[in-house]
């Protein structure tokens, strides 16, 4: 069989990491920050600064040792991405890790992250990997992978992984033969399947009018279909995959487009997602953005109403508007926080045994329906609760809840070592205790450097718009004074 020049090369690369010694099996010849590589959603970085294709070989290769000795039984292992640029670089750089360490990968190509989560808990694989920054914009790029059940890879196997990169890993190393690299995008259909097979033929969309933005992402190839095959009546923005535009002015992140599509349109409803689609946000016919507080409490009304919400608990993050917490609890309901991260909202909802949680942000989880947060399968359950109840998003909002102005305002910190040592600066810690104290129970404050980008969020809800505006710039002010600077 002739080999095409990609092929040639990882296998290549294979072979050159394979018949180093162990001992020279780390990151000899690679530049690695202070901090942690894994954060609260895998490795993220900019690509060429901190995620270089040496780097993706040796977290390729020691995540194949991490799954092999950790597998039941052998099996393959994921792989899928998102469209941007570098995503074929990451790709074929961490095939070459994972088939040197003796793992047979079976690459997906363009999917959603789900899709890799999904694929990987149905099948006899032993994990999975997605090529994914989610929602950041074009240069940056991410890894983050799946353990055999298609949920999250634990910290302490993530820490394992990184130990072997850095080279602190003394134990023998056990180098199987050479593992084998296919194409496999035909299982994509089988995850497309997946999502409306609970809801028909109980529950289509005929006569509904949607608008998807794709945010020129991993969705851009598969929402749509999958939207029409339920009958929906579908208008598609940012609808192929765009290496050079992802998530740019557009997707989860940026509604503006979708919000005027949905009114120009006279649609009943709209869906923007991000770059991996692992979540949604939704308009109203009205326009209006509908988070994923908004979703969370119309979907747990549902799952409460068929008695599949135990206890009535809905697990959420530090950023769930008041109003919503309120209003769910004036029902009986109950909601716990987390820190911001699905990974700590999974973590409560494995420990409790809750079967519905997410954040604000539109990341979803329902374990009744899907193993990980996905935007399409809640979009298509939102979709679903709509048609069911006989009236339009918008009155099942306005029944819903009034939220707390909130306002969060992001400010760029390039020093990572400092960004992640924020809680150390008094002067900030001074001018966060002053604000909540003032506010008292009208209002809270949330500081915290993001896990994903180079960023401090400030976060104030208050009772009033005027002490959320006060508080919010005073804060900010500081952060840029002590941090930014």
């Amino acid at each position: 069989m002739v080999q095409t020049p990609s092929r040639r090369s990882y296998q290549k690369a294979a072979k050159s990491l394979q018949t180093k010694r162990p001992e020279t099996i780390g990151a000899a010849n690679i530049s690695l920050p202070n901090t942690p590589l894994f954060g609260t959603d895998g490795i993220r970085g900019k690509v060429g600064e901190l995620l270089t294709a040496p780097l993706a070989l040796q977290i390729g290769f020691w995540a194949g040792q991490v799954l092999r000795d950790r597998a039941t039984q052998p099996g393959p292992v994921i792989l899928g991405q998102d469209s941007r640029n570098s995503s074929d670089m990451l790709a074929m750089a961490l095939s070459a890790g994972l088939t040197a360490a003796g793992l047979e990968v079976w690459n997906l190509g363009l999917c959603p992250t789900p899709c890799v989560a999904y694929l990987t808990s149905v099948s006899h694989a032993i994990g999975g990997v997605m090529i994914s920054a989610s929602h950041n914009p074009p240069e940056d790029n991410g890894i983050k992978f799946f353990g055999s059940e298609g949920m999250k890879l634990p910290s302490a196997l993530q820490a394992e992984i990184e130990a072997g990169i850095r080279g602190s890993i003394n134990s023998p190393i056990a180098i199987a033969a050479w593992g084998h690299h296919y194409q496999r995008p035909e299982l994509i259909k089988d995850y497309a399947a997946s999502l409306h097979s609970p809801l028909l033929p109980e529950v289509n969309l005929q006569g509904m009018r949607i608008v998807l933005d794709l945010a020129w992402g991993a969705a851009a190839n598969i929402a749509p279909e999958v939207f029409v095959e339920m009958g929906a009546e579908i208008i598609s923005l940012h609808n192929s995959p765009d290496g050079d535009r992802i998530n740019v002015n557009c997707g989860s992140t940026h509604l503006n487009c979708l919000q005027a599509a949905v009114l120009e349109h006279q649609a009943d409803l709209g869906f923007a997602f991000d770059g991996d689609a692992d979540r949604v946000l939704a308009v109203d016919s009205q326009g209006r953005p509908i988070d994923g507080d908004y979703i969370l409490y119309l979907w747990g009304q549902e799952l409460r109403q068929s008695e599949k919400l135990p206890e009535n608990l809905i697990i959420s993050t530090v950023m769930a508007n008041l109003g919503f917490e309120r209003a769910w609890q004036q029902t009986g309901g109950k909601l716990t926080r987390t820190a911001v991260g699905d990974q700590y909202v999974h973590a409560e909802m494995q420990r409790t045994g809750s079967m519905l949680g997410g954040e604000q942000s539109g990341h979803i989880l329902c374990p009744h329906y899907g193993v990980s947060g996905d935007g399409l399968l809640t979009a298509l359950h939102l979709a679903s609760l709509v048609r069911k109840s006989g009236e339009s998003l918008a009155e099942l909002v306005n029944k819903s809840f009034q939220t707390y102005p909130q306002l969060l305002r992001n400010v760029r910190v390039e020093d990572r070592e400092k960004r992640l040592k924020w809680q150390e600066c008094d002067i900030l810690q001074n001018a966060i205790s002053l604000a909540s104290n003032a506010m008292g129970e009208q209002g809270r404050v949330l500081v915290r450097a993001s896990g994903t980008e180079p960023l401090i969020r400030v976060m104030v809800e208050a009772a009033s718009q005027e002490l959320v505006n006060h508080w919010t710039e005073n804060l900010v002010l500081v952060v840029q004074q002590q941090m930014a600077v």
